[in-house]
Order: C-alpha cells, then sequence, then structure tokens
C-alpha cells in the first residue's frame, strides 16, 4: 500500500491540496526542471490526489520541493486536472496558511515572510498572524504584462469574441462578460465552462502564445470573463475557466495580477491604487501594483495580490496496487 497524506484548505472558496508525505521528491536542480520530472515519471500521483474518487475536477494541489534558488524558502510546483501550472495565487495564499497555522515554517508575530521558487520565478509572500492565525497573506508576484490587446477570435458555435492577453504567472485571455451576453452568478457556470474553455481552444489554435524569458511559460492558461461588480465596496468581478474547463471558485491570484497588468497598460491604474476583484461566489482578493519594471521587450509591473485561505481537512490517501482505478478517473 502506498500512502499519502495532505492539508487541505479553501482560499475564497478555491480548494488547495497540500502534499505532505508520500510524493517522492522530484529530480532536477530547477522547479522547471522538477515539473518536466513530475509530468514524465510521477504524473500518475497527481493523478491519484486530482482525479476521482479521492478529488473532482476541479481539485487543485501543490508540492513542496527542494529550490536551489539563493533567495527562496523552497520551491514549489503546483497541478490541477489536466497538469502543471506555472504559477498559482490562490496557491501561495493557502500553502502559507499551512504552513505557519501548521507549523511547517517557523512563524513569527505579526508578520512571517516566505519566499517561494516557483515555475514562473520568485514569489514573496507576507503573512499577517494574530492569535495564531494567519488573518491574511498577500504576495509579490513575478513581473506581469500586457502581451496583446483587442484582438478578436473566431470560435466555432459563437463567432467573433474579442479578447486581450495578459501574463501574471500565466497567460490569460480577458473577454468582457456583456458583449458576450454572459451573467457571471454561479447557476451559470455550465455555460461560462463551456465557452470559456472554446474560446481558449480557439485562440490556441489560431496564434502562439510566448513567453520572452522562459519557453516552457509560453502557453494559454485560462479565459477569464470580466463582468461588473456585485457586491458593495468591489470594483470587478471575474470567471476564469482554467485548465481543462475547470472553474475557478476565488477571484483567481494570476489572473488579478494579469489584469493589474492590463488596467496599467491602459493609463486605468496608478501605482499603489487598490483595488477589489470578486470571484463567481462573491468572495475577494485585494489587488495593487507594487512597482513598474520591464521583462525582455515587454513594460511590466510587480503585482501584488491579497486574500485569505482556511483549514478544511486532513487527509491519509492509501492507493492499492491491486485497484484497478487507483491512478484515478474523471467524468463530466
Amino acid at each position: 500500500m502506498h500512502v499519502v497524506t495532505t492539508l487541505d484548505c479553501h482560499v475564497a472558496g478555491e480548494a488547495l491540496r497540500v502534499v505532505t508525505s508520500g510524493f517522492p521528491e522530484p529530480a532536477g536542480s530547477t522547479v522547471l526542471e522538477k515539473r518536466h520530472y513530475c509530468r514524465t515519471h510521477l504524473d500518475h500521483l497527481r493523478t491519484t490526489l486530482m482525479w476521482e474518487p479521492r478529488g473532482h475536477h476541479e481539485m487543485y494541489g501543490c508540492l513542496l520541493v527542494a529550490s536551489a534558488h539563493p533567495q527562496a524558502d523552497t520551491g514549489v510546483l503546483f497541478f490541477h486536472n489536466e497538469g502543471y501550472s506555472t504559477m498559482c495565487g490562490h496557491g501561495i495564499i493557502g500553502l502559507t496558511t499551512i504552513m505557519l497555522e501548521q507549523g511547517l515554517f517557523p512563524a513569527t508575530v505579526p508578520a512571517t515572510t516566505i519566499r517561494f521558487d516557483t515555475p514562473s520565478g520568485l514569489v514573496t509572500a507576507q503573512a499577517s498572524i494574530d492569535e495564531g492565525k494567519v488573518r491574511s497573506v498577500a504576495f509579490c508576484n513575478v513581473p506581469s504584462f500586457v502581451l496583446d490587446v483587442e484582438q478578436t477570435v473566431h470560435v466555432p458555435g459563437i463567432g467573433p469574441v474579442d479578447y486581450d492577453l495578459a501574463f501574471g504567472g500565466a497567460f490569460y485571455a480577458f473577454c468582457q462578460a456583456e458583449a458576450l451576453g454572459l451573467d457571471l452568478r454561479p447557476e451559470h457556470a455550465p455555460r461560462l465552462q463551456a465557452l470559456g474553455l472554446a474560446i481558449k481552444q480557439a485562440i490556441m489554435a489560431k496564434r502562439p502564445v510566448t513567453h520572452p524569458a522562459e519557453p516552457e511559460l509560453g502557453y494559454l492558461y485560462g479565459t477569464i470573463f470580466v463582468g461588473p461588480p456585485q457586491t458593495p465596496g468591489v470594483d470587478v468581478r471575474h470567471a476564469c475557466i482554467f485548465a481543462n474547463g475547470a472553474l475557478d471558485r476565488s477571484p483567481t491570484g494570476t489572473g488579478v495580477s494579469a489584469h493589474l497588468a492590463l488596467l496599467h497598460a491602459r493609463g486605468d491604474l496608478a501605482i499603489g491604487q487598490p483595488l477589489r476583484f470578486e470571484s463567481i461566489l462573491g468572495t475577494s482578493f485585494g489587488g495593487n501594483i507594487a512597482e513598474e519594471t520591464r521583462l525582455g521587450p515587454y513594460p511590466a509591473i510587480i503585482p501584488e495580490v491579497e486574500g485569505r485561505a482556511w483549514l478544511t481537512g486532513r487527509h491519509e490517501f492509501i492507493i492499492d496496487p491491486d485497484d484497478p482505478l487507483k491512478d484515478g478517473f474523471l467524468l463530466r
């Protein structure tokens, strides 16, 4: 029997499963090399933990790994229903919370900083701690930038769809919900998932999506529908469809980062100006621009995103080698 233990939490409603034992250290000297090793040699463990019967279509997870980055406290890999993402904002918030509240990293009051080596680069998280609880986590993300604006793609069965393309640790296509006749509410989730995946697939079929510094980061991760807020004190609503049609329950930390870059490029958002982004559930993240920078030929920003996580469970998963479904399955 193979046993894997995890600590689970949710971040603004989005699940995160943190592996604590039973997953071997992937080979490689860099986090990107370890990501490649997991994809080619350990992917059965990803599907076992993310897919049914132990997980579900929207499950999300992460694995702490060794890091050779001189400034990092630890490396981290993120995974989901389709494979391995390059960065995850809700994952950073949830992982920081679990590491500090469960004693996996020494906590200092009132604030603790943890630096993560992610496939997209170094991400610095600062947790606010009170009475043994992490009350919030803010992280400075990797340089985020706009790749393209005011583009149009023909989506089979839908017609022309306008989009902007931006990077916030992963690439997203931003579409205005009103222009597509969409209402960003939970009861419309199936339609949002189908349309978001169709838009992503149409864009990928039409054009390359390239990162100026790292070829492995050059792919379209998801579609974000943008709409008006439905909660007082919030500025904008996100519904993010990522990976293989998963619907993010949170506002999407990397999506918030990319949206901040898009707003700044348009001249609609100043450095330090705070915004509040809500999810399809009405939960929210805060976001602002810490500073301007450049990434290759692109003007870029360093975004800061803030949110909170809550522990939901501890698990000891048993993998029986005789089980014909031991590696998991998905039904939709």
